[in-house]
């Protein structure tokens, strides 16, 4: 198995430009995403520096924002940091980095203290917090807010506390192009909106907090504007990626023909529901003796087996022998969705299937959240921490998005404030020759969709090297007829983005030949001791 793979990037930028023909804004630092990690690192800018954070759509549309279940940390007095940490290492499968998980599990509950600090409300029991269990967790830690709607709640804060910092600007709905890099360091960014066009922001630092890929694949949990774009924008100079073939996939999402796929938070799961098949047969103890609190890899292979088995197109998730009670007071949110579509949490049986959730490849970065450009900084989806290894525990997620926010926050605040004030027009390189595109010649959304079919069937939850290299020779060739353009919109730069991702994905897992955490090949279904080794790639 090759460790360090070197691909092709098509092109160093999307578009054409010339700085002397273009607007140009100046920041000190600026943070592209405003989820978790970018609105907390915004907080952790000296205040005597300008920071610039910029959302691809509204500052609202984030998985931060739709995480339902919690974070994780250990508060029950039964419960011990290490029993934590372990837990996570279990989950990982061998690919995480101890010395980082033993860091941020240390580090969880001064991190919740401080949320609560900042005005945060989080569900009560009386008079401490309320807890509940996730699969994978060997004791009751998920903190929670608004029964099922942490991340709302979390995002309300430091959205709140963002916006009233003089210092910062949100910039909605503005797409970023790509970075700018001068002399092997990042300087910036190109980005464009609506009521701009296209501007160059320049920066004396940079942090990438723009979350995962989950729209690369027919389902998934994940808003639209989920496309990899940070992944590959950072691929483009030259940043070291690892890990993309672990893509992690829900085990219950909501399945209704026609209706778009909501996540069902893994807490139904805690507080004691069942996952039956058609017949009303509950087949999780058959696949695990932890039965549905297994982790989220193992549920959703169980899951995807067991519809083959009954050739049906989801199976249930029953909450009819918990109280009824509980069930509206702890999930009132996933309630109303299925209300929407006739169904009563508490009494009908509601179809789940897996969709694709959350991305543990990434960037690399240190403990602080540097990356391998000088100038960059990463936090969050984007990134490969360390912490989730081959697997993410249930509700390590936002805490993960905190942890590192805080940290190249801070970091790249501290840079910042050693770089003179001192912006100029630089002689960035432009990209080769590229055929503009009128928008007419290309079906974008018919490319895209197939893309996310092919995706779902290749690269989904069970793969094989056959599909694999079916899948990306498919990948390449779209990807040769659609980087030879130059698009003047936000969906053809996020089509560009999506098949370099696809591209990245594909290879990384035809290159693990084995089955680790959420890598499963069917081929190779063994985990091999010897390649609990990361998967590296860069351009070349």
């Amino acid at each position: 198995m090759k460790t360090d793979l070197k691909l092709a990037s098509g092109g160093r930028y999307l578009v054409h430009f010339h700085p002397k023909r273009i607007q140009h804004a100046f920041t000190d630092v600026l943070i592209i995403g405003g989820g978790i990690s970018g609105m907390r690192a915004a907080l952790e800018i000296d205040p005597a520096l300008q920071t610039i954070v910029l959302t691809k759509g509204k500052v609202e549309l984030s998985n931060s924002w739709k995480a339902q279940g919690g974070i994780a940390s250990a508060f029950d007095p039964e419960d011990h940091v290490e029993n934590h940490a372990r837990d996570t290492l279990a989950a990982g499968k061998g690919l995480c980095h101890e010395d980082t998980v033993e860091e941020i599990t240390q580090a969880a509950p001064g991190i919740i203290q401080e949320l609560i600090n900042f005005g945060a409300n989080f569900d009560q029991e009386d008079g401490h917090l309320a807890l509940t269990q996730e699969g994978g967790h060997s004791h009751r830690r998920i903190i929670h807010a608004l029964g099922d709607a942490t991340g709302r709640e979390i995002m309300r804060t430091l959205i709140d506390r963002g916006r009233k910092k003089s210092s910062v600007q949100i910039w909605e709905e503005t797409f970023t192009i790509d970075l700018l890099t001068y002399n092997g360091t990042c300087v910036g960014a190109l980005v464009w909106n609506p009521h701009h066009g296209k501007t160059f922001i320049w920066s004396k630092q940079t942090i990438l907090a723009t979350g995962g890929v989950g729209r690369l694949y027919r389902e998934t949990t994940n808003p639209e504007i989920a496309t990899g774009d940070g992944h590959v924008m950072a691929f483009r100079p030259g940043a070291k990626l690892r890990d993309m073939e672990m893509v992690q996939f829900h085990p219950i999402v909501l399945y209704i023909a026609g209706g778009s796929r909501h996540l069902i938070s893994e807490a139904v799961r805690g507080e004691g529901a069942y996952l039956v098949d058609v017949n009303g047969y509950r087949f999780m103890p058959d696949y695990d003796p932890a039965a549905e609190l297994a982790p989220r890899d193992v549920v959703s292979r169980a899951i995807t087996a067991q519809m083959n088995k009954t050739q049906h197109s989801s199976v249930f998730l029953d909450l009819r022998h918990l109280d009824r009670k509980l069930v509206a007071e702890r999930f009132p949110n996933i309630a109303e969705v299925c209300a929407q579509f006739g169904l009563d949490l508490a009494v009908d049986l509601i179809p789940v299937r897996p969709g694709a959730h959350y991305m543990i490849g990434g960037l690399v970065i240190d403990d602080q959240g540097r990356t391998t450009l000088p100038g960059l900084w990463a936090a969050g989806e984007v990134t490969s921490s360390g912490l989730h290894g081959a697997n993410r525990l249930a509700s390590n997620s936002l805490l993960e998005g905190l942890y590192h926010g805080k940290a190249c926050g801070q970091g790249a605040s501290q840079e910042a404030k050693k770089i003179a004030d001192h912006f100029c027009a630089m002689p960035i390189q432009d990209l080769g020759p590229r055929k503009v595109s009128d928008q007419d010649e290309l079906d974008l959304l018919d490319v895209r969709n197939s893309l996310l079919s092919l995706m779902w069937r290749q690269a989904g939850i069970r793969r094989d090297a056959q599909g694999l290299q079916d899948a990306l020779r498919q990948v390449e060739f779209w990807d040769r007829y659609v980087m030879r353009q130059e698009f003047s919109s936000v969906e053809g730069w996020s089509l560009q983005n999506m098949l370099l991702v696809s591209r990245l994905i594909l290879a990384s897992a035809l290159e693990r030949t084995e089955s680790r955490g959420v890598h499963f090949r069917s081929d190779y279904p063994e985990t091999v001791p010897e390649y609990a080794v990361h998967v590296n790639v860069q351009v070349g």
